[in-house]
């Protein structure tokens, strides 16, 4: 399984970089963790929508021990507070952006054809167009029913769809790529850390 090799991965490179933790600065500390374990760890992460709670609490461990090892904390330290002063996301909601991304540019057409052609706005289905509440549902996409829970509900088709229609107007009707990343990250930040105050 995917999960597994790359948690190991994970922990095997911060393994590496603890042996030169007290030899550079923090920022310096930061910026390879995020180059070396958060990128290992976001790669293809948007296959990885709808994936159980156990297997989401294997990759927020590699968040966690991350976090740990920039500000020097030790295992047993509490680290929301941490977490969320790096402005990192919690793993559910890493996911959630990348694949929310992904569905953004294809309804823009800067993704991959295949990916386009799977996703339909609920006002253009044959059966909703007469109806007046096709107009204010206009962002909403149609979800695609699948068979088998565990892995259709999974799928591009379906989890994309159902994330997009759960995010607010304000986002989905977003400009341009870079301000939907912006609104969408605050979005899903609020979600991740609903009770740390700034």
């Amino acid at each position: 399984m995917y999960i597994c090799p790359t948690v190991a991965g994970c922990f095997a490179v911060l393994r590496q970089l603890r042996s030169v933790r007290r030899s550079v600065p923090s920022s310096v500390c930061q910026t390879l963790i995020v180059s070396l374990v958060l990128m290992k760890l976001d790669f293809g992460n948007a296959t990885l929508a709808g994936l159980p709670t156990y297997l989401l609490n294997r990759l927020q461990s590699v968040l966690n021990a991350a976090a740990r090892s920039i500000a020097g904390l030790r295992r047993s330290d509490h680290v929301t507070n941490t977490l969320a002063s790096f402005h990192w996301l919690r793993a559910p909601e890493r996911i959630d952006f990348k694949l929310v991304v992904l569905v953004y540019r294809a309804l823009h057409g800067t993704a991959p054809r295949y990916l386009s052609d799977l996703l339909r706005h609920v006002a253009d289905l044959p059966s909703r167009r007469r109806l007046r509440s096709a107009t204010s549902s206009s962002s909403q996409l149609d979800v695609r029913p699948s068979r088998l829970v565990t892995v259709g509900d999974r799928s591009f088709a379906s989890a994309g769809p159902k994330l997009w229609n759960s995010l607010p107007d304000d986002i989905t009707s977003a400009s341009s790529l870079t301000v939907f990343r912006k609104k969408l990250k605050t979005h899903l930040f609020r979600q991740s850390y609903p009770d740390v105050i700034f």
